[in-house]
């Protein structure tokens, strides 16, 4: 018999693992294709895997050997496609989600009563937890995916650790704040369980780190000899002409995190990379394999200097970088040389089932809550998702008050029905918008939860872009000229709608003369354009720029003066593009994301 290669912290094989977890997706007609191996250091593996139906499914992997790093994508494969993370940023559909679970097997929907809050969700204690202040209502926690007013708000089953206690968490708290932190899956519960405490702590303590400006102890190079192959990989990024600092990130013993931050010469980058699990020898291989997943020695570039600015380092886009791709600032108070805490040799082996309980142990410890959502365990695999409040969140909590998607999703139906709209749809659309503040670079598609396709007009489509449609459509001069002049200094569009708009804003200053500082029109321009017939009464016609038709063609066009003068005139609306509606009717993207959603979601029927 072939010879089978063993893991620390892991409840089966790994060539075990890698044929369960292939069998498990090639079940549900899920074909996962493997590129951009790279094995820069000895002992340092990572691989990319997407599936081959919807590019938007895919997941990366590392360890320390071709087959851990295979294992590795493959897991979070699954973990982000049972946990339907895969999903959360985008809109799903009643064609999909009529009649079928859609974030969980065992979910519970909640009706909406008015102002008043459904018995049996959350807590008392979590309610506050999630809205301090009593400023959100019930239904600001319908969830993104279906926005589905009659259903109600959808709410997911988690286990409270310390005493057994099933709680409802709505799919809205966990989507807007959570993301993919603490979703893993295993060979077993408890294994799952223990990779999902050890992502939460990792994270958490990182973010403390970042937050408070906190200085760690090195790691002894005794204590890293004691460890040969991983020795041997920090030695071969000094060699290559890197700083490596290897720090004991426990913060004196209280969590099993270590640390791996990188420090370039060449353009003066710094690179913080971490890794948690109760053995120790895992935890530093986490972080050095992260600190190299997906990046060759020659790609350890461009990540930002140290930061002076402590305000900075500590906010929550800042946060937010290091969570996405670790690519935020480091403090100068991080490299330091008198560290917060003395060094601590921890290290805490046992089975997969002890490893969650000591994690857990240590989160009760420092006075949080463990709560454990369960995707079931199947032929072998089974995936979980902890969230710990005050902990784990990506997002401020406050994010549910100012941010929450809940907003994009009630939006979703007029802007997929843009070319539908009567005059008052496209008034109240408009007003929405302005309403809510929403940052005009914004893409639509984010909003709204599109998967667009590329080179359509959704790929593009910005907040800001959206609005000067809308006034075009009803008419709103001010709101056009406006929008025009956000758009000529916004380059992140197609350049031929730029054109467009600055066609029409050319062709309104002909008309209408030049707007003063507060938006008004100069009713003294010298034209003969600025008469009664052009007066901010009115959308201008042809006739007020005739007399420089001809060298408007010269400067646009002829394709590019025609479309300016439809969409002034309202001949033409939204560029004349075809509504995808409710059914995302053209969206062949979309169409991939929701078969895929369609696979899965027969599996639990």
């Amino acid at each position: 018999m072939p010879m089978l290669t063993p893991l620390a912290g892991k409840d089966a094989p790994l060539e075990t693992t890698i044929e369960r977890l292939r069998a498990r997706l090639a079940a549900l007609g899920f074909a996962v294709n493997e590129s951009a191996w790279l094995n820069p250091l000895a002992g340092v593996w990572s691989v990319h895997l997407r599936d081959a139906d919807c590019p938007l499914l895919f997941s990366n992997g590392k360890g320390g050997s071709e087959l851990a790093a295979r294992a590795s994508a493959l897991g979070e494969f699954c973990e982000r496609l049972f946990s339907r993370h895969f999903w959360t940023h985008y809109a799903l559909g009643a064609d999909v989600t009529a009649g079928r679970p859609i974030h969980h097997p065992q979910e519970r929907w909640f009706a909406l009563n008015g102002a008043r809050w459904p018995a049996g969700l959350l807590t008392p204690e979590l309610r506050r937890v999630y809205d301090p202040d009593g400023a959100l209502e019930p239904a600001d926690f319908l969830d993104f995916n279906s926005a589905d007013v009659e259903r109600g708000i959808c709410a997911l089953p988690a286990t409270r650790s310390r005493d057994g206690k099933t709680v409802w968490f709505p799919a809205n708290i966990i989507g807007n704040l959570y993301l993919s932190n603490g979703i893993a899956a295993g060979n077993t519960l408890a294994e799952a369980r223990t990779q999902a405490l050890s992502e939460v702590v990792e994270r958490h303590v990182k973010f403390r780190v970042l937050r408070e400006g906190l200085c760690l102890p090195d790691v002894p190079e005794a204590v890293i000899a004691r460890y040969p192959r991983l020795a041997e990989g920090i030695a071969g990024l000094r060699s290559a002409g890197f700083g490596l600092l290897v720090k004991d990130a426990s913060l004196g013993g209280a969590f099993p995190v270590a640390n791996v931050t990188l420090l370039n010469p060449h353009d003066q980058g710094c690179y913080a990379s971490f890794g948690a699990h109760p053995r120790f020898a895992v935890a530093l291989e986490r972080a050095l394999t992260e600190l190299l997943q997906g990046r060759a020695l020659d790609a350890l570039a461009g990540f930002p200097e140290p930061g002076l600015d402590p305000e900075e380092v500590a906010s929550a886009p800042n946060i937010e970088a290091h969570f996405v791709d670790s690519s935020g600032v480091v403090g100068w108070s991080f490299l330091a040389d008198t560290p917060d805490f003395a060094f601590c040799e921890w290290d805490f082996a046992g089975d997969t089932q002890r490893e969650a309980e000591w994690l857990t142990a240590r989160l009760h410890d420092a006075g949080h809550d463990v709560y454990c959502i369960d995707y079931g365990v199947t032929d072998g695999l089974a995936v979980c998702r902890l969230l710990v409040p005050g902990v784990s969140e990506v997002y401020p909590i406050d994010d549910l008050r100012w941010e929450n998607n809940r907003v994009g999703a009630s939006l979703r139906a007029a802007i997929l029905s843009l070319p539908s709209l009567g005059d008052d749809d496209c008034a109240a659309l408009l007003a929405s918008l302005n309403e809510q503040s929403f940052d005009d670079a914004r893409p639509v598609s984010v909003l709204i939860g599109l998967a667009v396709d590329a080179g359509s007009f959704w790929e593009d489509l910005r907040i800001g872009e959206l609005k000067t449609l809308l006034a075009l459509a009803i008419g709103d001069l001010d709101a056009i000229r406006e929008g025009c002049d956000w758009i000529g200094h916004f380059a992140q569009l197609d350049a031929a709608r730029r054109r467009v708009y600055h066609c029409i804003e050319t062709l309104l200053g002909l008309a209408l003369g030049p707007a003063d500082e507060a938006g008004d029109w100069d009713d003294d321009a010298d034209s003969d354009a600025a008469d009664d017939d052009c007066s901010t009464a009115g959308v201008p016609d042809a006739s007020a720029w005739a007399p420089w038709r001809a060298n408007l063609v010269h400067l646009f066009g002829d394709a590019t003066l025609a479309q300016a003068e439809a969409l002034l005139a309202g001949q033409q609306r939204f560029f004349g593009i075809d509504a995808p509606g409710a059914s995302f009717t053209g969206c062949a993207m979309h169409a991939r994301l929701l078969a895929a959603f369609a696979r899965l979601a027969g599996d639990h029927a």
